[in-house]
């Protein structure tokens, strides 16, 4: 069964983990601009998420009884698993794949949207906050 800030936040933490992964692996992907032989790895977010809420429906669909709990991995994705390597576009003589210009630009998205994700939850949190109050 899923714990009542689960239920509240729903996937939402979820994303801002596969977001928080995914600047980790851009950076390094930057990081390793000059390395020969380095590959540039990223993910597809989309198919992680998605994956992630299958896993929390699936979770939820093992519940029959309150006391009957067949346990499960976690309800999130392995970030490994989601990771795939990225064709470039123009291959480099020295085998390295990074692309500066697509690595920022995906970097930069991928930041933006995590604010929104923030955003997001922190305005539910305010909402929350005010009805405890009683405002």
């Amino acid at each position: 069964m899923f714990s009542p800030i689960e239920k509240l936040f729903g996937i939402h933490a979820q994303a801002l983990m596969l977001r928080a992964g995914r600047s980790a692996l851009l950076a390094s992907n930057l990081a390793n601009a000059d390395t020969p032989g380095y590959k540039a790895r990223d993910i597809d977010f989309k198919a992680a998420l998605q994956s992630a809420q299958e896993r929390r429906n699936q979770i939820a669909a093992g519940v029959t009884q309150s006391h009957n709990l067949h346990i499960r991995p976690a309800g999130g994705t392995d970030l490994k698993q989601a990771m795939r390597y990225r064709i470039p576009d123009h291959p480099a003589l020295d085998a390295n794949t990074v692309d500066t210009d697509r690595e920022k630009s995906a970097f930069t998205e991928n930041a933006v949207r995590y604010q929104i994700s923030l955003s997001m939850l922190n305005r539910k949190i305010n909402g929350l906050v005010k009805v405890l109050r009683g405002e």
